[in-house]
Order: structure tokens, then C-alpha cells, then sequence
């Protein structure tokens, strides 16, 4: 259930300041992660990403879209003058919310009915420093520690975008800080979205000569024993961030893939021979962050819990997101079907005879616990509503 649609006519361009401030305000209490600005032919949609979901929170009059979008390329310092163009900036938050919010990020789009703004909000969140906080379970924790101890090797994150690998990244950086003091690590970032003291974090802009294999080859002659790329996004990328994993060192990045499995394919897809992907690839972590149900007003029907929604949780039945995962590490048996160079219905078909346990498997003890639902536990997974889980 999304919040009420309300519709502020009364506004006018002598008050954009006030509303677009009151907009932000409101977004940031809310602990969205995006503010969409969306142009239509007669109005503009204020949305927020509230735990992931876009929810529709105002409806403004069309005849405020530019001054609202000028207002926030006046607050992200972008040319208010050119409107045929894309644009990115940073906006400054003061006040109270400047406690809160570490960073916000504008991105300006030309559209047929005007400029689309999207207005991200990153937060200084506490409990999710340390890996202990983050909600894995004991075994894929344990596990975790084992290979952030490793001397070399690959560790692969996978999930869609907004699914925290890079908070995981970002907490499993700071286990290394914490037990093995004395590490040189290296990050690589495109942008850098969470600052961890003890790590040289490394800004890759896009378009830049310095790209992610131009960085990693000379980062490699810089000493380091811990290597974090944001993403593997390209051949040349794998290919460097494996020969890494072989040559003593211990990197780790992320993937957008759907699976352990499908991961590991992609790598051979990308041309990394398979010899080298069963020497170097210590493990591969698949995640996914789902919606917990509102504690004010969920309730109890036919034995399973279901959102409500109620002012605590701006309507949607749901506040805050949880952790489920999934974690493969490479044995002899998936070594012999990667050398084999097995497709991806084989590999997942030996996982499961050898008693993988699943992302599903993961999240489904959050729904016999009522913290979330099926329906939300299928939405995360990319399955249908009446999918078996």
C-alpha cells in the first residue's frame, strides 16, 4: 500500500524554496533512499524510495516543474540554464539532517514533459558498521571472517542494485581493520559512497583516463594486500581482479548477477579460463534486502502476518529492510564442473544435491517469524506472488 498521492495546489514559485526544503526535510525523516522528481504531462510526481519500493507521496501542479527543478540545480550547484542536457552534482545539507545524511547526489535528465530529478540521500548509519550487525546468518558469518582472513583469493558479491553489497563490502573492510591491523587495502570506487577510515578509497569518475583496469594495473605496484573494486563491470576488469587473486592478494568486489552459480558462469563468459576462476575465486555471496513489516500495525490472518499501514510507516505496511544470503565456496566437485566448463542448470543442480541452501531457504525462516511475508520475500527474489519458494 503506498502513501496518500496529496496534491499542493496552493503552491506557487514564490514558495518553491520552501517546498522543495520541506520535500527533502520530509524525505530524510523518512529515511528514503531516493526522492524522484517525475515530469507528466499535467503534473510533477514527488516519489520517495522507501525500503526499496517507489512510493508516490505528492502530486505538484506541471507549472512548478522547472522552478522546482532550478531550485535544486541552484542547491547542487549545476547550470540552471542549460535544460537539454544531463546533470550531476552534490547537494549540501545543513541543520540536523546534516547529522544524518552523510551525502546527497542530484542527476538531471531532459524528458518531453521537462527535466526529471532524482535526489539520492546516503545515511550515517551506526548499526551497520560491523559485520556482526548486518543480519547473516551464523554460518555465512563465520564463513565470511574465514575468507576476509585469507591471504589471496577472490570474493565475489552478487545481487541487484540497492541490494547493500556495498554496505557488506564496506563492514567486511573494517573486520580486516579491526583483526588484522597493520593491512595495507586499497579500494576502488565509482563513486566512493561510504568513507572507512584505515582504507585509501580511490574515486574512478566515469569518463576519466583513469579507468578501473588503468587504476588496478598500477595499484598492483603500489604494495597492497587488500583490493576492493566497486564492480567488475568488463573483461579487461575480471581478468586483472583474477591474476590479483592468484598473485597474492586479497580482492573483493561485486557482480550483478542472479546467482553463485550464474556468477561464476559470467567470469567464464568474460573469457577468464576456467583453471583460473577455481585457483582464485574463494567465494561468491549472493544477497538480497527485503522488507520488514511494520511493527505498529502489521497483522495476524490465516496464520501468516500481513503489512497494514499506518502514519509510523507513511502507509506502507513495511519499515526498515533485512538481510538474507546465500554463499558458495568452491569444492572440489564445483571445481571439476567449472573445469568441465558445466552450464548453469548443471552447476545449480550440484549445488543443490550437495545441500546448498538457497537465498529462499534464508529468507523463508523471516517469514515463519513474521518479520516479513512471502509476497515481500518473492519481490525480493524476482519470483511471482504465487511462485513456490
Amino acid at each position: 500500500m503506498a502513501p496518500k498521492t496529496h496534491d499542493r495546489r496552493q503552491h506557487n514559485g514564490l514558495d518553491v524554496v520552501a517546498l522543495v526544503d520541506d520535500l527533502l526535510a520530509q524525505a530524510i525523516q523518512a529515511e528514503a533512499s531516493d526522492v524522484h522528481f517525475e515530469p507528466t504531462a499535467d503534473s510533477l510526481v514527488v516519489k520517495f524510495r522507501l525500503d526499496g519500493v517507489l512510493n508516490p507521496v505528492e502530486g505538484l501542479p506541471a507549472t512548478l516543474t522547472d522552478n522546482v527543478v532550478a531550485r535544486l540545480k541552484v542547491l547542487g550547484g549545476l547550470l540552471t540554464y542549460r535544460n537539454d542536457i544531463p546533470q550531476e552534482g552534490r547537494l549540501e545539507i545543513s541543520g540536523a539532517a546534516a547529522e544524518k545524511v552523510s551525502d546527497v547526489r542530484l542527476a538531471i535528465f531532459p524528458t518531453i514533459h521537462g527535466q526529471r530529478a532524482v535526489v539520492r540521500l546516503f545515511y550515517r548509519r551506526q548499526d551497520l558498521l560491523a559485520l556482526e550487525q548486518l543480519g547473516f546468518s551464523p554460518q555465512i558469518e563465520r564463513a565470511l571472517k574465514a575468507v576476509a582472513a585469507q591471504s589471496q583469493g577472490v570474493l565475489l558479491l552478487t545481487g541487484p542494485a540497492g541490494s547493500g553489497k556495498s554496505t557488506t563490502l564496506a563492514a567486511i573492510l573494517r573486520h580486516i581493520i579491526r583483526t588484522l591491523p597493520g593491512k595495507s587495502i586499497v579500494s576502488l570506487e565509482d563513486p566512493v559512497e561510504i568513507r572507512i577510515d584505515g582504507v585509501t578509497q580511490v574515486p574512478i569518475t566515469p569518463h576519466g583516463q583513469m579507468t578501473f583496469p588503468t587504476a588496478l594495473r598500477s595499484l598492483l605496484r603500489q604494495d597492497p594486500q587488500v583490493l576492493m573494486i566497486g564492480e567488475i563491470r568488463d573483461a579487461e576488469t575480471a581478468r586483472i581482479a583474477i591474476e590479483a587473486g592468484l598473485t597474492g592478494h586479497m580482492l573483493m568486489s561485486t557482480m550483478h548477477s542472479g546467482t553463485p552459480a550464474g556468477a561464476l558462469l559470467r567470469l567464464l563468459e568474460m573469457g577468464i579460463e576456467p583453471y583460473q576462476v577455481t585457483s582464485s575465486i574463494a567465494a561468491v555471496v549472493n544477497q538480497r534486502l527485503v522488507r520488514r513489516l511494520c511493527e505498529r500495525c502489521k497483522r495476524q490472518a490465516a496464520g501468516e502476518y500481513e503489512p497494514v499501514g499506518c502514519d509510523a510507516c507513511l502507509g506502507t505496511g513495511f519499515k526498515g529492510r533485512l538481510l538474507i544470503a546465500e554463499m558458495v565456496q568452491l569444492d572440489s566437485d564445483l571445481r571439476k564442473a567449472i573445469l568441465a566448463k558445466a552450464d548453469l542448470e548443471e552447476l545449480d543442480t550440484l549445488l543443490q544435491t550437495k545441500g546448498h541452501a538457497t537465498i529462499l531457504e534464508d529468507g523463508r525462516r523471516l517469514v515463519e517469524t513474521g518479520v516479513t511475508t512471502q509476497a515481500e520475500l518473492n519481490r525480493a527474489c524476482g519470483l511471482s506472488d504465487g511462485a513456490a519458494p
